[in-house]
């Protein structure tokens, strides 16, 4: 029989496939327009009430080929991911990945231009042109953006060193661990696999413990080529905020991810205080697994009392399922998915030859996305399709805002998308027939529960400590071992009797050299949604409304002006972090009364 909803994207309506001539004379025509654009861009006007009406037409094609950018940027990325051997596909990507340094320029030249810029000066500016009015935010992002650079030569002079410096690194660290190899024992044979393949979810503990001593092993053999790039990465870092004159390392993630030190202080707090019931649901589900207590690789162990068997949900049922749900929680919502299904936004169809992992792309100039996975017929299926159809929500509610208010930090993106799975994840809660297909529900919400409060916790205690020892010269494996040991211990505190010695190691974010601290904003994010969710009886019939009054805000709005303009509460204080970790204490309760009925 036939899916009613379509399992495979449509592409076509955008543009051109990516190895035609037309759209070769596409991409051709916007890269002249981009060196021609940037070719401008070293010679704009100063800051002034007098040049507002100049800046006024160059932002706005700044803003027009940015969105066409992104359409480029989408259209070739999904096709790449729908056909990943398709070498012309790879070759286009090549192109518009080329167009970086230009883009880079103009960002660079137009930061530049405000970097002295006083209150009174830009008040004058963004007054004298209505254009301007209407973007007063994003202007001043770029003057605060201006103050997080070095004076244009010294940053050009960065960017060049940074080819062969940080980013090598991190170049070198994504070498290691692609070659990484680990033989494992499957079935009675040895089987050697990539490093990242390797799986800790099985329902075997031998299996998972086994897992975990190769893959510690296999680590272990580059802990010194490791040590020097995080070394490297972190010394590069350290280096430029000591010209900057930055107050310390936390100065740049707080300000790229647009929020206040108290704030990021105020979650932790929360966080440190409210533990106890995860310590009791690690109890409970060590007792499920029939173990004395749990160790690392204990977390994604699913439960064995939990239902087995057949689970499979065919991907019109969890289109309905999707669509049922959002309804309920607002007619907007429900409308926008069963648009994003009957309009072929979503490519699904389980085949070979496409990329793992899934995502969500906007369409900027076509205010669409396109959202990319495969659907093999899991209930995590379906939540990640909510997942993705939150992020295609939270940029269809932006679609109208000028381009330069439709962006938002990484603290933020997950808002939608995590919100979209919280309400997904109660109706399934509540549909489900057993004790034993909720509590495999649950344990699946608790796990990522942990994974926020406390594996991203770890994560950024080890870093932030590294950081301030960082500065008196480089640390050896040896060190970075007990500093990932100790900061392991804290965050879960010291529940497990085994924990993972090259965290530091295999942990991909700690050598990600584009944004630094790659870990705090998944916590904010996930909490956000949470604490969003409970305010719903709070809010009653207007909450839909609220809601979508945030998402925009997300845009235009730092983060606790977001919050507290739309929901009225303080992020900087606890109210809130406590509100979202109520939800979670909930679910641990729920959690703790199936087990015992299950025993």
């Amino acid at each position: 029989m036939a899916n009613r909803y379509a399992l495979i994207w449509d592409l076509d309506s955008l543009f051109a496939r990516p190895d035609t001539t037309e759209f070769q004379g596409i991409l051709d025509a916007f890269r002249k327009e981009l060196n021609q654009l940037a070719e401008d861009s070293e010679s704009l006007s100063p800051i002034a009430a007098e040049n507002g009406a100049a800046w006024g037409d160059f932002l706005d094609r700044v803003s027009d080929l940015s969105a066409r950018g992104g359409d480029l940027g989408t259209f070739v990325g999904c096709h790449s991911a729908a056909d990943s051997e398709n070498k012309a596909y790879q070759q286009v990507e090549a192109v518009l990945a080329a167009m970086g340094p230009q883009e880079n320029q103009i960002w660079s030249n137009i930061e530049a231009a405000f970097r002295e810029v006083s209150d009174d000066t830009l008040a004058a500016f963004v007054a004298s042109d209505e254009r301007l009015q209407k973007i007063e935010f994003w202007l001043e992002q770029r003057r605060r953006n201006a103050r997080m650079r070095l004076p244009k030569d010294l940053e050009m002079l960065y960017a060049d060193l940074a080819v062969d410096g940080i980013d090598a690194w991190g170049r070198t660290y994504d070498r290691i661990m692609g070659e990484r190899k680990v033989d494992l024992q499957e079935k009675g044979e040895i089987v050697r696999k990539s490093i990242g393949r390797v799986r800790f979810d099985s329902p075997e503990r031998t299996v998972r413990e086994n897992n975990f001593h190769a893959v510690e092993k296999s680590w272990k053999e580059v802990a010194d080529p490791c040590a020097d790039a995080l070394n490297h990465i972190t010394g590069s870092r350290l280096t430029r905020y000591r010209y900057l004159g930055l107050q310390d390392h936390l100065d740049a993630p707080l300000h790229f991810n647009r929020m206040q030190r108290e704030t990021l202080t105020a979650m932790w707090d929360v966080i440190s205080k409210r533990k106890d019931p995860l310590l009791k649901f690690f109890k409970k589900k060590a007792e499920l697994l029939g173990v004395e207590q749990m160790s690392w690789f204990d977390q994604m162990a699913p439960i064995p009392q939990a239902k087995s068997g057949d689970n499979k949900l065919s991907y019109d049922t969890a289109c309905d399922t999707v669509i049922k749900t959002f309804t309920e929680f607002s007619n907007e919502l429900g409308d926008f998915s069963q648009m994003a299904f009957d309009d072929r936004w979503i490519e699904v169809e389980d085949r070979s030859g496409k990329r793992p992992g899934g995502f969500c792309a906007s369409v900027p100039t076509k205010k669409q996305s396109r959202i990319f996975m495969t659907y093999t017929g899991s209930p995590d299926d379906m939540s990640t399709l909510a997942h993705e159809l939150g992020h295609a929500y939270h940029s269809y509610v932006l679609r109208d805002q000028p381009y330069f208010l439709r962006g938002y930090p990484m603290n933020l993106a997950e808002t939608a998308s995590t919100f979209a799975e919280a309400i997904l994840g109660d109706r399934r809660l509540n549909d489900a027939a057993t004790p034993q297909e909720k509590i495999g529900i649950l344990n699946g919400m608790l796990t990522d529960s942990v994974a926020f409060m406390m594996n991203i916790h770890a994560r950024f205690l080890f870093e932030d400590r590294f950081h301030v020892e960082r500065r008196d010269g480089e640390l050896p494996p040896d060190r970075l071992t007990a500093l990932m040991i100790e900061a392991q211990k804290e965050a879960y505190c010291d529940a497990f009797a085994e924990w993972s010695e090259v965290f530091w190691i295999s942990k991909l974010h700690f050598y990600i050299t584009g944004l630094p601290f790659y870990n705090f904003p998944y916590t904010f994010g996930y909490l956000l949604s949470l604490g969003v969710y409970s305010t719903a009886e709070e809010f009653g019939s207007e909450f839909p409304a609220k809601y979508r009054e945030l998402l925009i805000a997300t845009g235009c709005k730092n983060a606790e002006d977001a919050v507290k303009s739309t929901l009225g509460y303080d992020l900087t204080k606890p109210d809130f972090w406590n509100k979202s970790i109520d939800i979670v204490d909930q679910r641990v309760e729920q959690f703790l009364q199936l087990a015992d009925e299950l025993l």
